[in-house]
This record gives structure tokens, C-alpha cells and sequence, in this order.
């Protein structure tokens, strides 16, 4: 079956819900997949950290329906175990008109139950107004059930009880105030898991709060999977092995699962390196890949790496095939401002500054190609998603990218770099219903 975890808007819980039910489970069985709706990172580190296993995205914008129904069949056929953890509010679809993309929509899209988050704190009957609400809203979506979050004593608890007990759907967690996990977070969310000390600690919280405050005689039918018909495995045929360097370490973490899994169907031998740490390039590099990540927080260690912003300088500019996304574009640019204001000094192959500021850029982007570039033809569309609270102190004189939002008919700013052998731009994009951007790179890697 596996369960949706939704909540009735941001911030009510359902990250600590879903890592909570997940470390749990973890203790039941060593199979259990998560999947997060949405183009987050952050959230699926945290996943992986609790399950040992990689968390998929589900993501239509980014992929497709097919996509998504596709994935998610195929990584739970070896689970005992799995859920779905939403994005926002339960009906927040990408464009704020209609629900695409939004949790209810994977939902319907799976077929699966949905376990709905409610924020107790500061009401007592008036919950049953907004369960009501959620009940109602969209007959297609069934709903497994509620978690009731931040409730405050056993007489708050009643009172909710008493109010939710008309609508007939049953309560299945209970997480009191003093349940509360913090894990820090900053300006684009929460802390990834490779910079938390104390990691394992809050695993073991998380363990114990899964354990105590949820009705597993219940859940555990609803959590188990079924697996699904007709699942195919990937019959793209591997070309000839190349070497890619994938920069990975506390700076560089944002890679979607599924991108590297179709280098490595394609044929790459994926070379994992750290910018941070690292004295020297690995060596016979075909290619490069520089995710995203928060390279601004560790602008001095990238700075100091001297040795290294060379190596990377010197191969790009010989004509190493490269893409660099985001925090990888940044760490290619000339320097990097920080929030501090202090400048730092980075690989200098893009003739701009990245600077950090207050304003958030966030959103789906339509993206058509103005040039070819390693990863991508002229004139080709694709859908991507920025994230970032950085801009560029030159905008690029032959942009890679003609962009526009989400459902907007204007065109943004042309955005993107293609220099040398090089693919940067802000834009994240997601390999698993494009094959082609993958395959056209590992080409480029092996003749460039």
C-alpha cells in the first residue's frame, strides 16, 4: 500500500512526521524507500541518512506523470517498507492555480492513502473545521488518517479527540510539544545532514519519537508495500566507460539519485571528489559535474584550496566537458561575496561574481537553449527549478538559457554560461525523463 504524508500547510511537521515513521521502520526492516514530491535536496539527505537508502524525488514538472508512477515503482519492488513525504500544504500545486505537482496530486497519481499532519497548537475544536475542510475538499484523495502535532496536554488532547471523532477517520500519531526535534536550519532550509555533529543523536530522538507516539497495529499494513506490475528496469544501453569527476563533499550536495544513476546506466564511472578537502583532481578525468550545495558557507576553505580552483581552472579551459549547476556555477566564478560582505576567490573560469543577498530566487523554470552546449542542443526546452539567495555581478553576453517562470508568458533575463566545454547555469535539472541530456554529456565526455 505505503502512505502519502501531507501536511495542512508548511511548517506543521511533516518532515519530523515522515523521519520519525522512517526511523521506526528502520528498526522493523533494512528495506525501507522514501520518496519526497517536489524538487528538494535538503529533505531526501535526511531520508537517506535514517534509511541507508537513496531518496527519490517525484517530481512531474521536473519529469513527468509517467515519470513519477514509473519511478516509484520501480524502488519499491525490493522494499518491505515505503512513503511518500509531501511538498507544502496538501493542495499547493507549481503554480498556485491548480494542484499540479502538489502532494494531492502524487497521491492520486500512486493511488495511495494520504496521512494528513494537522498543527493543533492554539485551537481545540476548531481543528475539526480544517480536518473537515481537508475531508472534503477533493472526494478522489482518501485519507488514511491524522497525526495530531504539537499538542499541548492530555486535556488538549481530549478536546481534539472529541472534535475529530464525528468525521471517522482515525487518529494515528499523537506528538506532544515537548516532542519536539530541532535541527537547525538556515537560508535555504534545513542544515544538510554531512554538517550536523550530533547526526546520530537525533536519529536515535527521531527512533524513539517514531516508536512512542504513532498506532502501529495500524500503520504498519498501511506502510507495507505492494508491489507493483509491470515495474521495468532501465533498458538504455551503456556506451563506452568514461571517467566523470562529481565534486561531493559539505560544500557540493545537491544531486538528485537518479541523475547519477543514469551517468552510470549510460556507462560513467562516477569519481567522486572534494573541493574542499582534495589537494589534486582525481586523475584522467573525462568530464566534470559540480552539483549544487552551499559553497558560500565554506568560501574560505574553498578559497584556501588554491591548488585545486587551479587544477579545475586549467582542465575546463583545455576543454574538459563540464556542467556545473547552482552552487557549482558560484564556485566557477571569478569570487564569491558572502554575507559578511567579505569577497573570497574561486575558480575564476566565469567572468562574474556571485553575491550574496536577502533576496530568495525560487521557482519551476521553462528554459529553451539559445546555443549547444555539452549537455543540451540549440533550441532545446527543458524544465528546471532555481533555488538560491546569490545573483551574478555580470549577466552573461550570450546567455545559455532563454528562461521563463512558471505559467508566465514573459520571458526572464537570459541566464547561463557555455565557455570552453562548459554547461553552468543556475537552473537544477532532473536526468530521469530526459536520457538524452545525460547521454548527449557522456558523448561529449568521451569525444570531446
Amino acid at each position: 500500500m505505503t502512505l502519502v504524508i501531507a501536511g495542512e500547510r508548511s511548517g506543521v511537521g511533516k518532515t519530523t512526521v515522515t523521519l520519525a515513521l522512517l526511523a521506526a521502520l528502520r528498526r522493523r526492516a533494512n528495506q525501507v524507500q522514501s520518496f519526497k514530491v517536489g524538487p528538494d535536496y535538503i529533505d531526501p539527505m535526511f531520508h537517506q541518512a535514517v534509511t541507508g537508502r537513496a531518496c527519490r524525488n517525484l517530481d512531474p514538472v521536473l519529469t513527468s506523470e509517467a515519470y513519477v508512477q514509473e519511478c516509484f515503482a520501480c524502488h519499491t519492488q525490493a522494499a518491505t517498507y515505503a512513503l511518500v513525504e509531501g511538498v507544502m500544504g496538501l493542495f499547493d500545486g507549481a503554480g498556485g492555480v491548480t494542484d499540479w505537482a502538489s502532494t494531492a496530486h502524487i497521491a492520486r497519481l500512486l493511488d495511495l492513502p494520504v496521512l494528513l499532519v494537522l498543527d493543533c497548537s492554539r485551537m481545540a475544536r476548531s481543528i475539526a473545521a480544517i480536518a473537515h475542510g481537508y475531508k472534503t475538499f477533493d472526494p478522489r484523495l482518501r485519507l488514511a488518517g491524522w497525526v495530531l502535532n504539537r499538542v499541548g496536554s492530555d486535556r488538549h488532547l481530549e478536546l481534539l479527540e472529541a472534535a475529530l471523532e464525528p468525521l471517522q477517520i482515525p487518529i494515528l500519531g499523537v506528538l506532544r510539544r515537548q516532542d519536539g526535534i530541532t535541527i537547525p536550519d538556515r537560508h535555504l532550509g534545513l542544515v544538510p545532514t554531512e554538517e550536523l555533529t550530533d547526526l546520530r543523536g537525533i536519529l536515535e530522538q527521531l527512533a524513539h519519537l517514531g516508536e512512542q507516539c504513532f498506532n502501529w497495529e495500524r500503520l504498519l499494513p498501511l506502510l507495507q508495500v505492494s508491489p507493483l506490475l509491470n515495474s521495468e528496469e532501465s533498458t538504455s544501453s551503456p556506451q563506452s566507460s568514461v571517467r566523470i569527476g562529481v565534486a561531493r563533499d559539505r560544500a557540493f550536495n545537491f544531486y538528485y539519485a537518479d541523475n547519477l544513476d543514469s551517468l552510470e546506466q549510460l556507462g560513467a564511472e562516477l569519481v567522486f571528489w572534494s573541493p574542499l578537502e582534495d589537494q589534486q583532481l582525481p586523475p584522467n578525468l573525462q568530464g566534470l559535474y559540480f552539483g549544487g550545495g552551499f559553497p558560500e558557507v565554506f568560501a574560505s576553505a574553498l578559497a584556501d584550496n588554491a591548488p585545486v580552483r587551479e587544477a579545475v581552472r586549467q582542465v575546463i579551459q583545455a576543454g574538459l566537458p563540464t556542467y556545473a549547476e547552482c552552487g557549482g556555477l558560484m564556485y566557477l566564478c571569478q569570487s564569491v561575496v558572502d554575507f559578511d560582505r567579505q569577497t573570497w576567490p574561486m575558480v575564476g573560469i566565469l567572468p562574474t561574481e556571485a553575491r550574496m543577498g536577502d533576496r530568495l530566487t525560487l521557482g519551476y523554470r521553462r528554459a529553451v537553449t539559445l546555443q549547444d552546449s555539452p549537455l543540451l542542443p540549440s533550441r532545446t526546452e527543458v524544465w528546471g527549478h532555481e533555488f538560491h539567495r546569490s545573483s551574478l555581478s555580470i549577466a552573461p553576453i550570450a546567455p545559455l538559457y532563454q528562461t521563463q517562470g512558471y505559467q508566465s508568458q514573459q520571458p526572464l533575463q537570459g541566464e547561463g554560461w557555455n565557455l570552453y566545454q562548459l554547461h553552468a547555469s543556475y537552473i537544477h535539472l532532473h536526468f530521469g525523463a530526459k536520457l538524452a541530456l545525460p547521454s548527449r554529456f557522456v558523448q561529449f565526455c568521451a569525444n570531446p
